[in-house]
């Protein structure tokens, strides 16, 4: 895997530019604060374990693992494509997996790359477009509030695809475009500071419908769907309800 935590750009041309510039730099902006779980990101750290729950669940579903097992990722690859300061990867990590981290944002790599040092956590990461990085294939590729960041999906999804290894697992999540989401996940989510401001562009959210249209044109067939709801008393949590949020599993067609 390479040296530990160690950040790279490739030099290699783009072949599909898919990142917009004035959204890496807007997360570039919050990667001192990611791994405060009371900062900016809070709605991160509160919706992680849902994510990594669903994770957890179809690894051991698609690999067929030891659902009881404390490192069932033990000789697999991981791939987070959007990774942020690593909020995925070191879970992945620890969980036994060889991770990479792949953002646009240099500054979120280099925040990433320091907290794990900290940790002790040998990861990998890097910056730039997925396309344009000499990474491989891998068994696990995940991608996590991310799609609705990108300029072309179509092409995205396609990158996301080819990072797949012939028998590897994606998992995908995103908000939908529903009225709730746009009351919720962008007005008064943004207006009380529970995500910051310019967070999320609602014209720009995937339905569950359009994202299983996407993923089989980019040659990806989903095995599972579920919503991540909220309600009182029990917080966000999987759920058939798909109002705001929802995540899937996914394998090559």
């Amino acid at each position: 895997m390479g040296n530990a935590n160690t950040t790279a750009n490739s030099g290699a041309s783009t072949p599909n530019v898919t990142i917009r510039p004035e959204e890496a730099a807007f997360f570039a902006d919050l990667a001192k604060d990611w791994w405060n779980p009371k900062g900016k990101m809070a709605s991160l750290h509160q919706v992680n374990p849902v994510r990594l729950e669903f994770i957890r669940g179809a690894f051991d579903a698609h690999f067929d693992a030891d659902r009881a097992g404390i490192r069932p990722l033990t000789g697999k690859s991981a791939l987070d494509i959007g990774c942020g300061a690593g909020l995925v990867c070191e879970p992945l990590a620890r969980l036994g997996a060889a991770v990479t981290g792949v953002d646009a944002a240099a500054d979120n790599v280099s925040a990433a790359a320091a907290h794990a040092e900290a940790g002790g956590l040998d990861i990998r990461y890097m910056a730039g477009e997925v396309a344009s990085l000499d990474i491989g294939t891998f068994d696990l590729v995940t991608c996590l509030e991310v799609i609705e960041h990108v300029a072309d999906k179509p092409a995205f999804l396609a990158d996301v695809a080819a990072r797949l290894s012939p028998d590897g697992l994606l998992v995908m999540s995103t908000p939908n475009r529903t009225p709730a989401s746009r009351l919720l996940l962008v007005g008064a989510a943004e207006a009380i500071g529970y995500v910051p401001k310019g967070t999320h562009h609602w014209s720009d959210f995937v339905t569950p419908e359009e994202l299983e249209a996407l993923m089989a044109d980019a040659g990806l067939e989903v095995i599972e769907r579920r919503g991540i709801g909220w309600r009182p008393g029990k917080g966000l949590h999987l759920s058939d309800d798909e109002a705001l949020n929802y995540i899937v599993s996914a394998r090559l067609a």
